[in-house]
């Protein structure tokens, strides 16, 4: 499998930030720029990132290894295999810390800014209530992150250079997606803390290993859910559906099954191949990745009449 690459020439330059000398977020294709997709389907990792500019870590109270609880450790590397199996992958190298690609853009805190924010600003949801914005407020265990209020300026480079050009390029690969098949189906892949796990039970009984987030059913066609969840527990994963995760702004900005695009999110008990102390990959991430494979070689096999 090639490297991971850099966008293309073709594809805009406003992702590439200079602060680390890298994009901002990264492209693998199943086939060549400007070729058809061979399959629907679209991977996307917005929280794998785990870099942290300099403004950034000037401004926060908190050492990065704080912060760092927040990434989705390793999900982009259980994912990996996708372009050669025929989805379309796009990940992110900014960490969720710095600007999380689940959220709203503009979806931000007013407490955390110096003067009014603009009004198209949105400040009040139930995630920036809980500080946990487009630029989140708070850490793991309810701590600050930032030792002094940001600039709207800050936040307005952040979503310029980072949410705004990833989302661009995602919704370009789900255009060519349908405009090949018909059909776009876009998987957006997580991780969540094992404790959040232990707390809902899966269908089977037992602390959910995997939660699929269809939002309620809205943002796919149910046999897109059912497939997944049926592939997962032949593999012997305890699923659960939408509790307690549902799918963020991904997947409900893009999940339109009446429009052709289907969106889920699969979040992953990070206990199964990870020390979520020590941020150390276990013996599991084999074969989770193992299993991803097997996952997306179902979904590109999958019959696409019963999504149209």
């Amino acid at each position: 499998m090639s490297a991971w690459r850099p966008l293309s020439t073709d594809e805009p330059t406003t992702g590439l930030l200079e602060t680390f000398g890298g994009p901002a977020f990264e492209v693998m294709r199943a086939a060549p720029a400007g070729a058809p997709p061979p399959t629907p389907l679209v991977f996307a990792s917005p929280h794998s990132g785990d870099v942290y500019p300099e403004p950034m870590v000037a401004a926060t109270r908190l050492p990065i290894e704080a912060l760092r609880a927040s990434e989705d450790s390793f999900v982009d590397r259980i994912v990996a295999a996708a372009p050669r199996l025929g989805a379309a992958l796009i990940r992110a190298r900014f960490a969720r810390a710095y600007i999380d690609l689940n959220r709203e853009p503009w979806e931000m805190d007013p407490a955390m800014f110096e003067g009014d924010l603009p009004e198209y600003a949105r400040g009040r949801s139930a995630r920036v209530a809980a500080g946990l914005g487009a630029i989140p407020r708070l850490a793991g265990e309810g701590r600050p992150i930032y030792a002094r209020k940001l600039t709207f300026d800050e936040a307005r480079d952040r979503v310029e250079q980072g949410h705004r050009p990833y989302h661009d390029i995602l919704d370009r690969l789900l255009a060519a997606a349908r405009s090949a098949h018909g059909v776009a189906i876009l998987i957006d892949w997580h991780s969540m803390p094992a404790a959040a796990a232990a707390g809902q039970r899966a269908r089977g009984g037992g602390p959910c290993d995997i939660v699929l987030g269809d939002r309620f059913g809205a943002s796919c066609a149910p046999k897109l859910t059912g497939l997944v969840e049926r592939e997962l527990e032949a593999m012997g994963y305890r699923v659960a559906r939408n509790a307690p995760y549902a799918g963020g702004y991904t997947t409900e900005h893009y999940g339109r099954p009446a429009k052709r695009t289907h969106a889920l999110q699969i979040e992953i008990n990070r206990s199964l191949y990870m020390d979520e102390a020590s941020r150390t990959p276990t013996q599991g991430l084999a074969k989770l990745t193992a299993d991803a494979q097997i996952l997306t070689r179902a979904l590109a096999a999958m019959d696409l009449s019963e999504l149209k």
